[in-house]
């Protein structure tokens, strides 16, 4: 399908020396506003932000190709590139909409630079350092708008009109690569987890356990069913890792989605922990949810090898349970200082053992929150993803997070 409005509006853009920009009536400048994302199942959740956005001025849309959406998301989009186009540009609140030519979260840079916007208008949850960097060097204003439904609407997003699905993320903590025997066989140690709401459609293959996730919904579907939560756990685990799996998936990821609360599972050179203990009460939960904070970095490359030049080895595994049974520890005392502080130090030896687990731009993340975080590690073990946080104070533009409970039983 062909877009010819669109085409010839490009066309026109293309061509050195844009036309001047004015109000038709008052003759004048107009600020031109860029949105980009998917927009697949398009909602009244999109609408209500691309009206907000329009409100800035004239709105220029940049959609993800069906190949990038499939790259971040796991999933091809229901519609094609081409029946979002011609839907968003049926909206009266858009003036344009383009077809993103790049791959991954800055798949917009050439549309970018060809409309050469003023302001670039995202959602909390589409912000990310990377976005504003950009737009600080393009001297483009950067504007980060709430999540809010319009009017009494209920709130949507594209995940939950798929299906409504409430199986859960899960945020590894403190002590991660101790559920693989090859580590904890040097020296034993806790991973600690936390089983995370599906309020935001977290990014693939971006260390919240997705690949687990998805394996528990190919198993249960839409909801994780009734039933003691360790058994579900193993069950989900031997599902991701039937006989002759090379590469065993860690059961710390199908224990951190199926088990609610604050879990410390204590790993003995086995691949199932020993044992698991569980935290239910509502001041640790909610004292979490106070303070963990997630900044989008994007996801994993398929090409990115983790497991390359590590040195494994008893000091360095004895450094990351030393620092995981700390976390633990501060948690239940509340003590945010010592939280943060071992919940770095389980990061810093994390990556004395994987030094691949972070380059040079995650370490330069890192350092522009060093100032107002206590501690930081990466969601997950293969880079990107999201930097998780450890604040006394909220993080401007971070996401937070919402713990699932224990389901009380009458």
């Amino acid at each position: 399908m062909k877009n010819f409005v669109a085409d010839f509006a490009a066309e026109k853009y293309r061509k050195k020396k844009m036309f001047e920009h004015k109000d038709a009536q008052t003759g004048d400048k107009k600020f031109k506003v860029v949105v980009s994302g998917c927009f697949d199942l398009l909602h009244s959740g999109h609408v209500a932000f691309l009206q907000e956005a329009a409100l800035l001025g004239d709105l220029y849309v940049c959609i993800g190709s069906d190949e990038t959406v499939c790259q971040l998301k796991g999933r091809y989009p229901v519609n094609s590139q081409h029946e979002r186009q011609f839907m968003l540009q049926a909206l009266s609140c858009v003036r344009e909409v383009r077809i993103n030519s790049g791959a991954g979260l800055l798949d917009f840079l050439t549309e970018l630079d060809e409309i050469q916007p003023d302001i670039f208008f995202v959602n909390e949850d589409g912000h990310t350092p990377a976005k504003e960097t950009l737009c600080l060097e393009r001297n483009i204003q950067y504007v980060v708008s709430k999540r809010i439904p319009a009017g009494d609407l209920p709130a949507r997003s594209t995940t939950s009109l798929r299906v409504e699905c409430t199986i859960p993320f899960r945020i590894d903590l403190a002590g991660g690569w101790l559920d693989q025997p090859w580590v904890s066989c040097h020296y034993p140690g806790p991973v600690l987890t936390v089983s995370i709401e599906p309020t935001y459609d977290f990014n693939y293959r971006s260390g919240m356990a997705t690949s687990t996730r998805k394996k528990a919904i190919e198993l249960w579907r839409t909801a994780l069913p009734g039933g003691d939560p360790e058994q579900l756990a193993r069950m989900l685990f031997a599902y991701e890792n039937p006989p002759g799996t090379k590469e065993i998936a860690g059961s710390q990821d199908s224990i951190g989605i199926v088990l609610p609360g604050f879990n410390r599972s204590n790993y003995q050179g086995s691949y199932w922990p020993e044992s698991i203990e569980s935290v239910h009460d509502e001041s640790i939960l909610s004292w979490l949810e106070q303070h963990l904070f997630l900044v989008t970095l994007g996801p994993r490359t398929q090409e990115y090898d983790v497991l390359a030049d590590t040195r494994i080895s008893q000091e360095g595994a004895k450094a990351l349970a030393d620092a995981a049974n700390g976390c633990w520890d501060a948690a239940l005392r509340m003590d945010l200082p010592a939280f943060g502080e071992h919940f770095r130090r389980s990061f810093e030896a994390q990556i004395a053992m994987f030094p691949n687990m972070v380059d040079s731009d995650i370490l330069q993340m890192i350092e522009q929150y060093r100032s107002q975080a206590l501690g930081w590690k990466l969601s997950g073990a293969g880079g990107g993803g999201y930097l998780v946080l450890v604040s006394e104070k909220p993080v401007e533009k971070a996401l937070q997070v919402k713990i699932r409970r224990k389901v009380l039983q009458i």
